[in-house]
């Protein structure tokens, strides 16, 4: 399978002078297209530094991050909203505009599509809120939808316009087990009939076993990869 996204040789830093820190150093990741990463490791690795990154929010200064054959690091912002149009986000905090329903915060997400009409639009968000066992809230605010229900609308969002990669950031952290494992084994279903590759950032160990592959991050590097479940169990080098 090809590269979705290849990281080599990736240098992070906040700051500048005596108060510049390094978040980090010299990482090289590489996911195939179609494969599910999890991203762990201690608060503060930075693990979330790099998946903006790989997301086109930050920009890099030193190595490189190709996407898709789309180098990132010195990208002028045409290519950094190429990246963006093909990616789906998923954030701990759902994200979602408390003054819209279920359907119309799916449909924002097709906003950028112009040869898409407004019922193409509406049908899109209609079929995938069903997807996720929401057909039924489609109408509903934010505030009358559970937590669970609300990670299944930004899944919904994030997945709608078909994206060639999701970035998760910690998507189960504010839900309980049966909440999250739910969440999250709808990612995986809806993102495998897609095709979509999928880097997840997480503390969760209860979810590992959704991955084709798990990669800890320390002090801002890759310290190792462990294969997921149905997989030979092993642990190799970076």
């Amino acid at each position: 399978m090809p590269a979705a996204i290849h990281v080599e040789n990736l240098n992070f830093s906040f700051g500048e002078g005596e108060l510049k820190r390094q978040v980090l150093n010299a990482v090289n990741l590489t996911l195939l297209q179609g494969e599910i990463v999890i991203l762990t490791g201690p608060s503060g690795s930075g693990k979330t530094t790099l998946l903006t990154l790989i997301g086109a929010l930050r920009v890099a200064q030193e190595g490189s991050i190709s996407i898709f054959g789309r180098e990132l690091v010195k990208a002028r912002e045409a290519e950094l909203n190429a990246v963006r149009l093909h990616t789906g986000y998923i954030f701990q905090q759902h994200n979602l505009l408390a003054g819209l329903t279920a359907q119309q915060n799916v449909e924002m997400a097709l906003e950028l599509r112009p040869e898409l009409s407004s019922a193409a639009r509406k049908n899109a968000a209609r079929q995938i809120l069903e997807q996720v066992g929401l057909g039924d809230r489609r109408n509903y605010k934010p505030a009358q939808l559970s937590g669970g229900q609300k990670q299944r609308v930004s899944i919904a969002r994030a997945l709608v316009a078909k994206p060639h990669m999701v970035l998760a950031d910690e998507p189960t952290a504010s839900l309980d087990k049966a909440s999250g494992m739910e969440a999250v084994e709808i990612l995986k279903t809806l993102a495998r009939e897609q095709g979509s590759t999928i880097l997840l950032v997480t503390h969760d160990y209860r979810i590992l076993d959704i991955a084709d592959r798990v990669v800890e991050l320390e002090d801002g590097q890759i310290r190792a990869h462990a294969f997921g479940a149905g997989q030979e169990q092993d642990t190799i080098a970076p």
